[in-house]
């Protein structure tokens, strides 16, 4: 897999005659590993092993319904109460963030309420705070302390 703007981490990758899996530590089960998967397994490690953001308080690839639609988040951070705190879009890392990647990630956060949100294709990250009142959001230049020790 494609080396990506993130540390290195000890997965468990495994194989079989139908292609490459990747443990994840999140839902305890392997996951075909596929850029897209190989990126949020990299941010899922950052957020646990960088961040200290609980692993228990993480969760990946949920189903969330946007207006009529259903959609799936790639991964969401909660508080202790379930009340999303930051909501992360991933992508391959071939795939180019763009505007219309950003207003993905709005529209699912319209379900979620979340302060922040992530969007990575493992080569390219920015992290946002939203502005509810003025109906914005504006670039972090590092992850939101989410958790922070007292």
């Amino acid at each position: 897999m494609q080396e990506l703007n993130f540390p290195e981490y000890d997965f468990t990758i495994t194989s079989d005659a139908k292609g490459d899996y990747i443990y994840d530590i999140i839902r305890k089960k392997n996951v075909r590993l596929t850029p897209e998967e190989w990126v949020r397994q990299h941010l899922v490690h950052y957020f646990i092993f960088n961040c200290n953001y609980p692993q228990s308080l993480i969760g990946v690839e949920k189903q969330i319904k946007v207006g009529n639609l259903h959609k799936r988040f790639d991964v969401v951070v909660f508080n202790r109460n379930a009340k999303a705190l930051l909501l992360a879009e991933c992508k391959a890392p071939d795939i180019e963030i763009t505007e219309d990647t950003f207003d993905q990630a709005a529209r699912y956060n319209l379900a979620l309420s979340a302060d922040y949100f992530v969007i990575t294709n493992g080569i390219d990250t920015f992290s946002c705070k939203i502005d509810y009142n003025y109906k914005r959001y504006s670039f972090l230049s590092e992850f939101p302390n989410l958790f922070s020790k007292k």
